[in-house]
This record gives C-alpha cells, sequence and structure tokens, in this order.
C-alpha cells in the first residue's frame, strides 16, 4: 500500500481521526455554503447512519427514515446560519432529534425502541460463531426491552451516550438540553435501567 499525501474522498468507510473530519467537515460546509451539492451529499454519506439511528431512538420506526430526510433538507437551508468552526455532527442530530420529536408528538403515541437503533456503527472485527449470535440477539433483545420500560427522556440520552456514542457535550447538543443535565439524567436512567434489568441482567418480568 502506497503512503503519500491523497486522501480518499469524504463518505469513503475510512477510520479518520476528529481531528480530520472536523476539518474535512470545515471544507465540505464551505463548499456546499457556495453551492456544491455534491459537497452536501458528501456530507449525507458520512452522517446518514448516525443519522437514521438517533431517529429510530426517537420517534415510530415507520417514521424514522421520512425524519432523517426531512431534517437534511432542513440542516442544508440551514447551512448559511451554522456557526463556522462548531462540530457539525451533534448539530445535525439535533436537527434530526428534532424533526423525529415531531413525528413522534404526530403519531400520538408512545413507540418501542427499535431494533435498528442499537445497531453496530461499524463492522465487526470478527466474525462470531452461531451461538454468539444467539447469544448477543437475546442480550440485545433484553436490553431494548429495558430501555423501552423508560421514559422517553430517559431513553433518549441513553441512546446518545452509549448507542450513538455521543460524548456529553455532543448528547447536549443533540438533545438540546445542558450538559449538566445530560450527566444528572443518564445517572438517573442508568439507574432505573438496573432495576428493570434486574441482577441477572434479564428484565424483570
Amino acid at each position: 500500500m502506497r503512503h503519500g499525501n491523497h486522501r480518499p474522498p469524504a463518505g469513503v468507510g475510512v477510520r479518520l481521526s476528529w481531528r480530520a473530519v472536523h476539518i474535512e467537515d470545515a471544507e465540505l460546509i464551505a463548499r456546499a455554503r457556495s453551492g456544491d451539492v455534491t459537497a452536501y451529499e458528501s456530507i449525507v454519506r458520512r452522517y446518514q447512519d448516525v443519522a437514521v439511528r438517533t431517529a429510530y431512538l426517537i420517534c415510530p420506526e415507520t417514521d424514522a427514515d421520512d425524519a432523517v430526510q426531512e431534517a437534511f433538507l432542513k440542516a442544508f437551508d440551514a447551512l448559511p446560519r451554522f456557526r463556522e468552526g462548531a462540530p457539525l455532527r451533534p448539530w445535525l442530530l439535533r436537527i434530526v432529534a428534532n424533526e423525529a420529536r415531531n413525528r413522534r408528538r404526530s403519531a400520538g403515541r408512545r413507540h418501542g425502541l427499535a431494533l435498528r437503533a442499537a445497531d453496530a456503527a461499524g463492522p465487526q472485527q470478527t466474525t462470531p460463531g452461531p451461538e454468539q449470535i444467539v447469544m448477543a440477539a437475546e442480550q440485545r433483545s433484553e436490553l431494548l426491552t429495558a430501555l423501552n420500560a423508560l421514559r422517553d427522556d430517559d431513553r433518549e440520552v441513553l441512546g446518545a451516550r452509549f448507542l450513538l456514542d455521543l460524548s456529553e457535550a455532543e448528547a447536549a447538543e443533540a438533545l438540546g438540553i445542558p450538559r449538566g443535565t445530560v450527566k444528572s439524567r443518564t445517572s438517573r436512567a442508568l439507574g432505573r435501567l438496573r432495576v428493570t434489568l434486574g441482577p441477572d441482567g434479564m428484565v424483570e418480568r
């Protein structure tokens, strides 16, 4: 493999450092603001997965994909108001979360956390055997059942922190709440989740 200054185009499945992503995002935003549609398409490709999982975390499963599509359209319109130098991911996810909440309110019902919200963001490092697959599925099912027993705000903060792997600051930005609220709400929600799961890690029936 040749090493040099060549950099893969944005959106390609290459793991970049946070700083490199931040720099590329800034370049893409500048180009998108000037009317470069392909630059915004690169942004969409980069954040499509986490945006979809965010929507599945908040709104009914049947509305999640539409919420993401509408959120990306709104984000494009809002690019002129994006604060230069700010991280793009939490800003985008806040728009997604707001759109998903709108659809949850419109649905008028409490939804179950969709399995897709808990899907891993990256590829598996090793291929699991059949027994591992079954155990992982059972554990994930128990976890989702326990999360579904929590209040919406508890599920959102736990999902943001541990399913979407956002930092406290990113979760605060994405959910539109203070960072201190993320910390305290996470602590309380984890306590409720432990009670729901029980000492053996299984949902108390």
